[in-house]
């Protein structure tokens, strides 16, 4: 499978070519002097950005403009071409999948999720994300115009980004690039929804920012000085393995009493059974709590401290700005989100307590695979420390003349390998970076996506993460 390194664009350009791509979204076809009078652009700037728009397929020469010009021929005009290319952001959660797609004008194309069984084998997972972004797209033209599908699956990817260093999912990644055909990225699912909601969502223009998802499973992600945060392992944002009961309930990562063996959906339905409360599900959960069933309540108010002192705990470490809460759990509301909030209110540091905000989260279960699309992309600021996944191993040089000392000295000669990437006259070297390696990528800002539409889940099922 090819691996997938995002074109590096200069901001200044980026900036140029958001500005025209925003014009011709909201005017419609436009004429070339009708972009420099709207763009306030140099006739240069606005040549050279709409000759690599066109370049990349971005741009298309529409339906020439009959209005009357005297002589000459009519002004061409320019529209965007939605057709030229797509992104596609999937997250695999412990029961169901969703998917994302946004062309390269920026645009989405749309979402879906499915709802499944768990533990669904991979290729039948992997075959209804195909299905579902068929669906949106339609046939299989799509194919020839992908441009990176960014995926999210549970747990931490301790790999590359194809997975090729985890056993676990190389061959999950090997499916996906058999499947779609196009660069494939993976990450943990839940970083990438923080990702989204730092970008678009409730957490967006916030510099620091923590994000905690309650759903099948507890996790997070972290954002610090403007960067998404992987963690040296791939480990960051597994806030549902935190201890909060030496005592408690064994937990599937090997501990005892992880935050998520009381804050999970299941952790918390098992307790409201135990304690006398009649409800096998999340439905009949909100239900009880709207009828202020008092055993419900009582149990809402207790996790919700837990969860509260984890996040005051975190906040004190990390200073976050804002703290985001999403996941089916969060959706219960105020009877969660208060005794949260009392409890975080009670363990900040009193410097940050009263400008610390804490938010429901804004894009439902689709956060993960807007999240996907952003790493596809690789245009969220958010990543511009974020590791750049390892390029393609170049050819190895074809024997030359043997360098002279003094080619030695001044880099090699001019048409050598190194005389063209690096020294004086030739640009410099791009290193191949990895996991291990936390090259800059540059910041390209990303034009914020409209309202998203309703999420379609089949069969009247809720899709679950």
């Amino acid at each position: 499978m090819r691996q997938f390194t995002p074109e590096v664009v200069l901001p200044a350009r980026r900036g140029h070519e958001q500005a025209v791509l925003g014009l011709l979204r909201a005017y419609g076809p436009l004429n070339r002097g009708e972009l420099s009078r709207r763009c306030g652009l140099s006739r240069t700037t606005l040549h050279d950005t709409l000759s690599g728009l066109l370049a990349a397929g971005a741009v298309v020469t529409a339906t020439p403009d009959e209005a009357p010009r005297g002589r000459g021929r009519p002004a061409e005009r320019l529209a965007l071409n939605p057709a030229a290319g797509q992104a596609l952001g999937i997250d695999f959660s412990r029961r169901a999948v969703y998917v994302a797609a946004v062309d390269v004008t920026y645009e989405i194309v749309g979402t879906a999720g499915e709802a499944h069984a768990p533990g669904l084998p991979w290729p039948d997972r992997v075959a209804l994300a195909e299905r579902l972004v068929r669906g949106l797209l339609g046939g299989g033209l799509w194919r020839r115009a992908l441009k990176g599908v960014g995926v999210g699956v549970v747990g931490p990817l301790t790999g590359a980004w194809d997975g090729s260093r985890d056993g676990a999912l190389s061959g999950v990644a090997a499916l996906l690039g058999e499947r779609f055909g196009g660069p494939v990225l993976l990450d943990n699912n839940t970083r990438l929804a923080a990702l989204a909601e730092s970008t678009w969502g409730a957490a967006a223009g916030d510099q620091d920012a923590l994000y905690l998802r309650l759903s099948y499973g507890v996790g997070g992600g972290v954002v610090a000085g403007g960067v998404l945060h992987r963690g040296a392992d791939g480990v960051s944002g597994e806030i549902g393995h935190v201890p909060v009961d030496p005592a408690g309930r064994p937990c599937e990562c090997g501990g005892t009493g992880c935050l998520e063996t009381v804050a999970s959906i299941r952790a918390v339905l098992d307790a409201y059974r135990a304690r006398g409360g009649q409800g096998d599900d999340l439905p009949a959960l909100k239900a009880a709590v709207e009828a202020r069933d008092p055993i419900a309540l009582g149990l809402l108010s207790e996790v919700g401290g837990q969860i509260g002192r984890v996040l005051a705990a975190l906040s004190n470490a990390i200073g976050p700005r804002v703290i985001v809460v999403g996941g089916e759990l969060a959706e219960l509301g105020a009877p969660l989100l208060e005794p949260v909030r009392k409890a975080l209110d009670a363990g900040a540091v009193p410097i940050s307590r009263h400008r610390l905000a804490l938010r429901r989260a804004a894009l439902g279960g689709v956060a993960g695979a807007l999240g996907g699309v952003a790493l596809a992309l690789g245009e969220s600021p958010l990543l511009s420390r974020y590791p750049a996944p390892e390029p393609e191993p170049e050819p190895e040089p074809e024997p030359g003349p043997a360098a002279s000392p003094a080619d030695s000295r001044a880099g090699g000669p001019a048409d050598s390998p190194v005389g063209r990437r690096g020294g004086r006259g030739g640009p410099s070297p791009r290193p191949a970076v990895g996991w291990g390696a936390a090259q800059a990528r540059p910041r390209r800002p990303l034009t914020p996506l409209p309202s998203l539409p309703t999420l379609p889940v089949s069969r009247g099922r809720r899709a679950a993460s």
